[in-house]
């Protein structure tokens, strides 16, 4: 091993930790979160909340992790390397989701992006119920960005799915004044012609961003999001670009798989 691409120099290198479940099939989880994030050329570390068993049409088992080893698996990581930034997936129960916030609390200084994963897109619930509330009383507030699409908003607000974009930034706004930092809906389960993403923060007016809506889907577009604007964080960008960097990321990338 050359002595300057040894342990000290690699972690001494900007890493995304990555925290979130298993993904048999690949096609999202950390197995997609690894792959996104090192295309942008950020390196990552891990922290596993769960294994499932799962193929690109369902989820058959889900064994979640113990929440010690859980925090346990983020403080190494973090002493690890040099973490600039954290990417939170599935955590599948209110324990984990403690575990993670009190590891947070810990390391104020590194930004984290939440994907607030409620259900697989086969329907499997990915999160307790009663760990709804539990995330956002203990979690959201201490993460960067929170990530939810139409569904997941719904759900943590405890509301019908939003109609309209009006309906949503509404929405996004409950979640604010439940102290969280900043909101991205992201519009991919809505219609028209363009996929919009809105950005909300206090005392800053929305941020719209769209692209051109695709008729082809993608499983694991979520996690590619998030993990794409935290490896932009990571390598020291400004959230609004960071977000805007990463849209484009996901664009690409369902153009690409549409021309295949």
């Amino acid at each position: 091993m050359d002595r300057k691409d040894g342990p000290m120099a690699l972690r001494r290198e900007p890493h995304v930790l990555v925290v979130g479940g298993s993904d048999s099939s690949g096609g999202a989880g950390i197995a997609r979160d690894i792959e996104t994030i090192s295309l942008i050329g950020v390196r990552t570390c891990l922290t596993v909340t769960a294994l499932t068993v799962q193929t690109h049409e369902a989820v058959m088992e889900i064994h979640p992790s113990q929440p010690n080893l859980v925090a346990d698996q983020m403080r190494a990581a973090l002493q690890a390397n040099q973490v600039a930034a954290i990417k939170i997936g599935m955590l599948t129960t209110a324990e984990v989701v403690v575990a993670v916030a009190g590891v947070l609390r810990e390391n104020p200084q590194v930004p984290a992006v939440i994907d607030p994963v409620l259900a697989s897109t086969s329907g499997r619930a990915l999160l307790e119920a009663g760990a709804i509330a539990v995330m956002k009383r203990n979690l959201m507030p201490l993460c960067r960005l929170v990530t939810p699409n139409l569904i997941e908003l719904a759900f943590l607000v405890g509301s019908e799915l939003a109609l309209d974009e009006e309906g949503a930034v509404r929405q996004g706004q409950v979640l604010l004044a439940a102290d969280a930092q900043a909101i991205l809906i992201k519009g991919g389960h809505a219609s028209g012609p363009r996929s919009t993403d809105i950005l909300l923060r206090c005392d800053h007016e929305p941020i719209r961003f769209d692209t051109p809506r695709l008729t082809m889907s993608m499983r694991g577009t979520g996690c590619m999001l998030a993990s794409a604007i935290a490896a932009h964080l990571a390598k020291a960008s400004p959230l609004e670009d960071s977000v805007r960097e990463g849209k484009l990321f996901v664009f690409e990338k369902l153009q690409k798989n549409a021309a295949e």
